[in-house]
């Protein structure tokens, strides 16, 4: 009897420990409030379910409440304007050494171009109208014919017209080159890697922490590697190296899963320049997720997450949640 007491006593002792150490309530919030991730910035929406990768969205969008095209900068500045601390856009590269920022692999579902984009010059791709295939009717009207023409913008116009705003970047191909490519176009132009987050396939991924081991990236395989190592190893207040300089985004249905969630993992995350983002709830059917896009959404994440927002509707949240008009 004495034995299994103090059997209990060490397994109560040890489970005291193991929450204090995850206790949420016991750290510090990072940030005063969370802060808002635009994917897309301002763009036309669809309704994702039974969208396939390669499918052309433009000809599925919603009946249109603005005129704003993703991957453009006045779709940006409103992304800002909103709310929007930083924004995702797509960039490819270009024959003429340039980076154009434009979603898709091809030409053919959004403008009245054709071709992949990255085998195009700029030259090329500013005669083209960024809104030429979108329709919400199946192709009976197209209400953005025309307002985009010339609207594709390049990298270095993108970071000029926001100097302070903070981006993160979707490299389109797993070439690893473009690692190098990249780099050296942010090199020339002095911009600072700090403000900046890359989101790539392996093969770039992996170049990228070659040559500057500190800008933060983002991969598909580092953001569930990050998790299930985190998993099986935070509840000690350890942080994985592969969770070191990236992001770690949880499904809000399985974030309180996440050791210290949501204060005690920021802050840990933190120490390693890592950031927490949280996105739509995980389809368990699927295994797709959305965006954070309604104001409930917002409302049930824990009152003390001051973390990344991932949300596709930064127009309809952040004007909200922020207090803009």
């Amino acid at each position: 009897m004495k034995k299994r007491h103090i059997a209990l006593g060490i397994l109560g002792v040890a489970g005291a420990a193991l929450y204090l150490n995850n206790a949420s309530w016991l750290a510090t919030p990072q940030r005063d409030v969370p802060f808002y991730v635009s994917h897309r910035g301002v763009h036309q929406t669809f309704d994702p379910a039974g969208v396939g990768r390669d499918d052309c969205t433009a000809v599925l969008i919603d009946p249109p409440q603005h005129g704003f095209i993703e991957n453009t900068l006045p779709s940006m500045a409103a992304a800002f304007a909103a709310g929007a601390s930083r924004i995702e856009i797509d960039i490819h590269p270009t024959t003429d050494g340039e980076f154009a920022v434009f979603h898709d692999w091809t030409l053919d579902c959004r403008t009245d171009g054709s071709g992949v984009v990255r085998e195009q010059s700029m030259m090329t791709l500013r005669t083209l109208d960024a809104g030429y295939g979108y329709t919400a009717d199946g192709g009976e009207t197209w209400p953005l014919r025309g307002t985009a023409v010339g609207a594709i913008p390049t990298l270095g116009e993108v970071l000029e017209a926001f100097p302070e705003g903070d981006f993160l970047f979707n490299i389109k191909s797993n070439d690893a080159s473009e690692a190098d490519r990249l780099l050296a176009y942010l090199d020339a132009r002095a911009v600072d890697t700090d403000r900046l987050i890359v989101f790539a396939a392996s093969r770039p991924d992996a170049r990228l922490a070659e040559l500057r081991p500190d800008l933060r990236r983002m991969s598909r395989a580092r953001i569930r590697a990050c998790g299930l190592s985190y998993l099986a190893w935070g509840w000690s207040g350890h942080v994985p190296e592969v969770c070191h300089d990236t992001v770690l985004v949880l499904p809000a249905n399985y974030a309180r899963l996440a050791w210290g969630w949501p204060t005690r993992l920021e802050t840990r995350m933190a120490s390693v320049g890592s950031e927490v983002w949280v996105m739509g709830d995980l389809d368990r059917a699927t295994m797709n997720s959305t965006g954070i896009d309604t104001v409930g959404q917002r409302d049930a994440l824990p009152g003390r997450f001051r973390g990344g927002i991932l949300t596709n509707r930064i127009d309809a949240i952040g004007p909200i949640i922020t207090g803009n008009p």
